[in-house]
């Protein structure tokens, strides 16, 4: 089944509207024309089977665009807002794409002079002769969907490719443990490029909820008036969004939120204290520690708000349809209080990296995604975040690699080598820090600021350390390895 098809199986003629908000809205209807007309556009301009790019916030634009790129048998490749030039243009030479839809905004930091480009100015205009698109009655749902590039280990980024079945799969799961329905609507904080995000848009679109899109998580006091302003049941942050409520927000702990019912956290592991905050402030509401990898298109665990208090820490157990389990390096399941690696199975497992076959086997073993991450278990099946992969850091939530920033650094004058890491942050969770290596005798004339401001004019704000720490000494092993030396 087609994924877009699956989504408004239900809904494609609803008046009601799926989007709420200030700046604007659209009803289900409208949104699954605007989509269909231009999925007919696609098949008769590019045909199907294409890598298509999208660009944008959220907003009605990215909805109309993604849902139709999909609906028409292409594939959408949604992008971050900041992307740098340079993996922009990686991206689209390793995808092959030849079109692009991008907010008319974001074209004045984004060159896309090489491929054909439609923005929202012209959205309507191009697809205003068009009627519903018809899906073929053969659709084959295990056809890609959608390629979500996220930062690999050499710094270059690697695309998983999800199918319409694997998005389905994973709706249908969390749907089930979050029961949710029509008179959900939920506060959307997180950007629609981000998997977590989207798996916000693919379940209120499935049940027929609403959501408010808030692309200024910043201005907390927006965020804690449209909760209550539109009614909303729910809230899904990653670490740093909680921790910035609760400790940066004289106002949150003392508010009152009659609507809402239940809020999810992911996007990496969020500290015990924090958890404990919320529940005490908030006993009424439901806290939903989850645990995903956009190798499994979201989801891959939930821990029920019922078992908080007794299982704080934990990560859960696999959501239905998920086989989730640790096992040691010979394949074994891990007892408890041994570590091992998380592994998973189910219907949400993508189909591989984008024409990256080594790459790709390298964690599709057998039928199970090998995560990376370390986890334990409990004598009641509960399973327990250890370790990160290696190869990343997560700063709210999207995976960084500290590769992409050291080569920035050292590509500035006089700085030696570089070495990031993340740090723990009071307020923010996981934090950047670089330790950089400089010339001797430089160190009075540059500061911290100056490397800062360097980063920010090649990278995306949230890949700028927010500490630098420099030194003289380049630390290395006696196989002249370097070894991370780092003074948290």
């Amino acid at each position: 089944m087609n994924v877009t098809e699956y989504l408004f199986e239900k809904t494609a003629e609803w008046q009601k509207d799926f989007v709420l908000g200030n700046r604007e809205t659209i009803s289900f209807k409208t949104l699954y024309e605007h989509s269909s007309h231009l999925a007919n556009y696609l098949e008769e301009t590019v045909g199907t089977g294409k890598n298509i790019i999208l660009i944008s916030h959220n907003n009605n634009f990215f909805l109309t665009c993604y849902l139709g790129i999909m609906l028409s048998g292409n594939v959408c490749v949604p992008l971050d807002p900041a992307i740098e030039q340079q993996n922009f243009d990686y991206i689209t030479h390793k995808s092959e794409a030849n079109f692009c839809f991008i907010e008319s905004r974001l074209t004045q930091k984004i060159s896309v002079d090489t491929i054909k480009t439609i923005t929202e100015m012209n959205l309507l205009q191009a697809t205003a002769n068009q009627n519903r698109f018809k899906i073929a009655e053969n659709f084959n749902g295990d056809s890609p969907a959608q390629i979500i590039f996220t930062s690999g280990s050499t710094g270059f980024p690697k695309g998983v490719v999800l199918s319409h079945n694997n998005i389905i799969a994973n709706t249908e799961s969390i749907l089930h443990y979050l029961h949710l329905n029509e008179n959900d609507t939920i506060e959307v904080v997180l950007p629609f490029f981000y998997c977590y995000g989207l798996s916000l848009l693919h379940t209120h679109l499935r049940v027929g909820g609403s959501m408010v899109l808030n692309n200024n998580f910043i201005l907390i006091g927006s965020v804690l008036n449209d909760i209550n302003k539109y009614n909303c049941t729910g809230f899904a942050g990653v670490p740093s969004h909680f921790q910035i409520l609760l400790r940066k927000s004289e106002k949150f702990k003392s508010a009152e939120f009659q609507s809402l019912r239940y809020v999810t956290q992911a996007g990496g592991k969020l500290h015990k204290v924090f958890i404990e905050e919320f529940i005490n402030a908030f006993p009424q509401i439901d806290f939903f520690v989850m645990y995903g990898q956009t190798e499994a298109t979201a989801r891959l665990s939930y821990l029920e708000p019922k078992e908080l208090k007794n299982k704080l820490g934990s990560i859960g157990k696999g959501i239905p349809g998920v086989q989730l389990k640790v096992v040691n390096p010979k394949g074994e399941e891990v007892q408890p209080g041994e570590t091992g690696e998380i592994i998973a199975k189910g219907g949400n497992i993508m189909l591989g990296y984008y024409k990256e076959q080594q790459m790709t086997e390298a964690v599709l073993k057998n039928g199970w995604l090998y995560t990376g991450d370390i986890g334990t278990v409990d004598s009641e099946g509960y399973i327990y975040l250890t370790a990160r992969n290696k190869e990343f850091i997560k700063i709210a939530g999207k995976r960084v690699s500290p590769k992409e920033i050291e080569e920035v650094i050292v590509s500035f004058p006089q700085v030696v080598d570089c070495t990031v890491e993340a740090i723990q942050d009071d307020f923010a969770g996981d934090a950047i820090k670089a330790v950089v290596v400089i010339e001797k005798g430089f160190k009075t004339n540059l500061t911290a600021e100056d490397l800062k401001a360097y980063c920010a004019g090649k990278l995306a704000m949230h890949k700028v350390p927010k500490y630098i720490e420099f030194t003289e000494n380049l630390h290395i092993s006696s196989t002249g390895k370097k070894v991370k030396v780092f003074n948290n």
